[in-house]
């Protein structure tokens, strides 16, 4: 993974962490036309995010994905 795009994904699934956003919502903010800019996809396909089984279709972060998040962030302070 590139810098940059490994940057989004931190910053989206730190999103996803603090705000438990819906499908529609993360799609509203997230989507690109941009194939390089692929961060829903991608970390859909890490496995990084799942649906929590509600209706209403909230993105959530898996162990993968916290586990991400965790060892970034814990890097980045130290």
């Amino acid at each position: 993974m590139s810098a940059p795009i490994d940057a989004l994904i931190l910053q989206f699934l730190a999103w996803v962490e603090s705000e438990t956003p819906t499908c529609a919502q993360v799609l509203d903010a997230w989507q690109s036309s941009c194939p390089r800019l692929s961060v829903w996809e991608d970390v859909q396909i890490a496995g990084f995010v799942t649906f929590d089984g509600t209706r209403a279709r909230h993105v959530i972060l898996t162990d993968a994905g916290r586990a991400l998040l965790r060892a970034k962030v814990h890097a980045s302070a130290g």
